[in-house]
Parts: structure tokens; sequence; C-alpha cells
């Protein structure tokens, strides 16, 4: 398994249109070891960066943050439907814009959507992490869209807290590894643990967010949201 993640065997994402294939499993944690490899030194500082300020202030300017989430899934979206004509850069950027003129005004539909996509990802891990079969991961998905997604009407403000403090988390934890990655012989021991155990990612990723929400709630559970407007 270690060969996955050897420099010498794993393949680079070396075209932007390597980046935007859909990937034909769900990533194991091999897979996702292998893509921190590969990660630029610039990228993994943006998401060090960009990890904390969704911990640290996700529910403060939880309108912006969530505005450019749903432009970077747009801009996504509009590269691959651009990369079937030869306009990828055209695509994305429309793409983009779409997507965050459509989420301003419906917030609150966003942060729902967001909550929907981010308990699909956690239903399917945690369908994976309990044996059960792979090719049924949709239904714990399912599941887990479901219940985010409805949690997000019910608990507005503290759905907001908790997917910014687990996107945050994932994007810090991340962002670290392939920084990490960048020396030989951090890389090999990383990996030897990461495989060898494989509950550490997940605590690692578990206990940045449980910090983001106590600091959330701690320093803006009585403030009003920024990012202009009222919740």
């Amino acid at each position: 398994m270690n060969a996955a993640v050897n420099p010498t065997t794993a393949p680079v994402a070396a075209t932007p249109s390597a980046w935007l294939q859909i990937p034909a499993h769900w990533p194991a944690q091999v897979d996702l070891l292998t893509w921190c490899q590969h990660m630029t030194p610039g990228a993994a500082a943006l998401l060090v960066i960009g990890g904390i300020v969704y911990i640290g202030f996700g529910v403060y300017l939880y309108k912006a943050l969530v505005t450019l989430n749903a432009a970077l899934v747009g801009a996504y979206v509009g590269a691959l439907i651009g990369q079937k004509t030869g306009a990828t850069v055209p695509g994305a950027m429309l793409g983009g814009f779409t997507a965050a003129a459509i989420t301003w005004p419906l917030m609150k539909w966003a942060v729902a959507v967001m909550g929907g996509l981010f308990g699909a990802l956690l239903g399917a891990s945690i369908w994976r992490a309990c044996g059960l079969p792979g090719d049924l991961s949709w239904a714990g998905g399912g599941m887990g869209l479901i219940f985010f997604g409805l949690i997000s009407f019910i608990l507005f403000r503290g759905s907001v807290m908790m997917f910014t403090s687990l996107q945050g988390s994932v994007m810090l934890i991340f962002g670290i590894l392939g920084l990490a990655y960048k020396y030989p012989d951090v890389a090999q021991k990383l990996t030897d643990n990461f495989l060898g155990k494989p509950f550490i990612l997940p605590a690692c990723i578990f206990v940045p967010t449980i910090i983001g929400l106590i600091y959330q709630q701690t320093q803006f559970g009585q403030a009003q949201p920024g990012g202009g407007g009222k919740k």
C-alpha cells in the first residue's frame, strides 16, 4: 500500500484537466495521502490559511465563506462543462460567477445545500469506515444528506459553526500534510503511521473541528454573524 504514495510510483496530476476528473471510486485514505503528496506548496499554504479562517471565523463571516464555497463548486462544474468544448477557463469563470450570484440572496438555502453535501460525505465515509458494502455507500451518503440538510433549517447558527469548523479542519489538516510531505523523511513516517493506524487521520480532523466549535461559540455565540444582513 505504501507504493501508492511513493513519489516514484504515484501518478502526478501534471495537467489542469487531470484535476477536473471525477474519481471513479470513493477516495480511500491512501488516495487522500497521494493527493497531499502531490500538492504544491502554494496550494498547501492556502489550505492552511483558509482552514484557520473557516475554523476561527466561520460563523462571523459565513455569508462570504458560503458564497466562496458556492463559487468554487460552480467554477469546477463550469470547467467540467467547458472542457468538453475547449473552453475550460471561460466555463469556470461563468460557473463560479453564476453560483455566487445565486447563493448570496438565497443564503439559508445555500447553507442547507452545503450542510447536505457535508452530510453526504460524512455519511458515506462512516458507512465505509463501518465495513459496510462499498457499492452501497450512497445509502449512507443519502442519510447524511437528509439529516444535515434538515438540521440546517432547525439549528441555523449551530449548523454554520459545525460546517465551517469541519471544512476548516479538513483544509487545515490536508494543508499541513501537503507541506509535511515536502520532506522525504517525514513523508515516509507519516505514510507508515496513517496506513498502519487508519483512525489517526479522522482523529486529526475531529480535534480541530471541536476546537473550532468551542471557539466560535465562545467568541461569536451571541454576536450577529458577519457578511452583511441578518440570519
